[in-house]
Formats: C-alpha cells, sequence, structure tokens
C-alpha cells in the first residue's frame, strides 16, 4: 500500500500519532535515524535529517505530521534537527511533486518565553524566544508556515504520561523546589489525539493552536497531590499570591472540537505514582 502519512521525526509521540493514523486505515511513512525503532504498523526509512535529504519511495501525501525532537538541548542541535532537518524533507517532498492535504508541525510552548501571569496566553500571545533553542523552534515554525500553505502550528507545552515520572521521582526524593512556579502540562495521550484530530477534521484547522490541558497549576500543588498518593513528605506549600511564570488556554482548541481525556493533573497522574 503507497504511503498516504508521511511523519518526520518518529520518537514516543510521533509514533503514537502514527499509530492512530494507521487504526484509521492509512499507510504511514516514518522518517527517523533508526528505522527499527519505528513501531509496528508503521514503515520506518532510516534517514539522519540533520545531515542529508531522504530519498523518498512512491507516495500519495494526505497527511504530513513534522515531530521531531533534538538532543541535547543547544541552539545548534535545534537549528539543525527542527530548521534543516525540517527543510531537507521538504525538500525532498518538494521533489517528489508531493503536496500535504493537511500538515501539522509539532512545536513547544517555550517559544513564548517569559510572560505575565496573571494573563492565561493564547495564540495571540506575542512570541520572545528567552533561549537559543526557543529561537529556532520559532524558526522552524516561520519556515514550515513558508513552505507548507495551509499547514498549522501546534504550541505544546510539557508532555507527560507513559511512563515519565521526572516529577513523581523529585516528589519521592523531596526535591521539589520553586512550589510557586505555574506549570501546564498535556498528557502524551492528548496530545497525539489534537494532532490526528487537526489533521482529520471536516473543516481546515487555524494556522496555530496551543495544546495544553484545562488548568495551569502551581508546582507545589501538582507536588502536594502526588505526595499524597504515594504516602510522601509534603512539599513546600505554593502560594498562589507569589505564583511565576506562564499560565495557557486551550479554548481554541477546545473550540474546534477536541477534548482531552486527562483534563488536569490530577485525571493525568491518577495510578501513575503507584
Amino acid at each position: 500500500m503507497t504511503p498516504d502519512v508521511v511523519l518526520v521525526g518518529c520518537g514516543d509521540l510521533g509514533g503514537d500519532v502514527g499509530q492512530r493514523l494507521a487504526a484509521r486505515g492509512h499507510a504511514v511513512l516514518a522518517l527517523r535515524r533508526r528505522a527499527e525503532l519505528v513501531p509496528q504498523p508503521l514503515r520506518g526509512l532510516s534517514v539522519d535529517l540533520t545531515r542529508e535529504q531522504p530519498d523518498l519511495p512512491p507516495l500519495d501525501l494526505a497527511y504530513l505530521v513534522v515531530a521531531l525532537t533534538a538532543r541535547p538541548r543547544t541552539e545548534e542541535n535545534y537549528r539543525a534537527t527542527y530548521v534543516e532537518g525540517m527543510t531537507r524533507a521538504l525538500d525532498a517532498l518538494a521533489a517528489s511533486g508531493q503536496v500535504p492535504r493537511r500538515a501539522v508541525l509539532v512545536s513547544s510552548t517555550g517559544v513564548f518565553g517569559d510572560l505575565d501571569p496573571a494573563v492565561l496566553a493564547d495564540e495571540s500571545t506575542t512570541p520572545r524566544p528567552a533561549d537559543g533553542p526557543a529561537r529556532m523552534l520559532l524558526e522552524a515554525e516561520r519556515v514550515f508556515s513558508d513552505r507548507v500553505p495551509g499547514g498549522t502550528v501546534l504550541r505544546l507545552s510539557g508532555l507527560y504520561g507513559h511512563g515519565s515520572t521526572r516529577l513523581v521521582d523529585q516528589v519521592r526524593a523531596g526535591t521539589v523546589t520553586d512550589p510557586n512556579r505555574w506549570t501546564n502540562r498535556i498528557h502524551r495521550d492528548d496530545a497525539a489525539a489534537a494532532v490526528v484530530h487537526l489533521l482529520t477534521r471536516d473543516t481546515p484547522p487555524e494556522p496555530l493552536y496551543v495544546g495544553t490541558d484545562d488548568e495551569p497549576a502551581l508546582l507545589g500543588d501538582v507536588a502536594a497531590h502526588l505526595a499524597a498518593q504515594m504516602g510522601a513528605p509534603a512539599p513546600p506549600s505554593a502560594d498562589a499570591a507569589l505564583g511565576h511564570g506562564k499560565r495557557f488556554t486551550n479554548a481554541r482548541l477546545r473550540a474546534s472540537g477536541w477534548a482531552p481525556s486527562f483534563p488536569t493533573y490530577r485525571e493525568g497522574y491518577a495510578g501513575l505514582s503507584a
């Protein structure tokens, strides 16, 4: 079956998206450095996009998803992966005459930089990247928007779930600091569902969405909830009057018809601490 979906990047989130699309009957081609790590039933193509343009097989392209990851988190790695690597993939698609009907670039709310927590930030908020990696993400968004007419950028807040226990481990070890920092998160299942929703909804999506759950939360409140679940010592208490950091709203994404299965950290972390 000729692939009609191309995943540029197939880490944990990209693999989830690809498997959801495959379950809908699509044939998915996933670009990854090591094709043997691409989950079934996706078809993997080994390519290092930071160094080479992929040699694509025949396609009948309907959907394009760009879900890259870069490690470590440096400006150089983000430029090589998100800007130059994505550009090589888009060049390969253009050379093959393929234009997707729908396309989504997975980006990050990190592009916003420092914001006033008194205001819920949304798609109209001006990005002011605070470091090199965030600047490269914003540049990748610009390249994507220029190269993929009608494409959609999805800026995700912090991903968690599926065995990601970083915060749980910190609570257990009593190493949670900065309890008054506002945090925003989205469960990986909800993030993958959002990508598929934007690709497959009946009406064309907007050019930009913020992907986050329903409730920004002070880190201390989240940590206290987990500590109570685990019977761990209570972390430092949060004080909303001292809150700092960013708060986001998912109003546009919800209005499009998407709804999170894990609307807050309470549902998302249920059972995770066991």
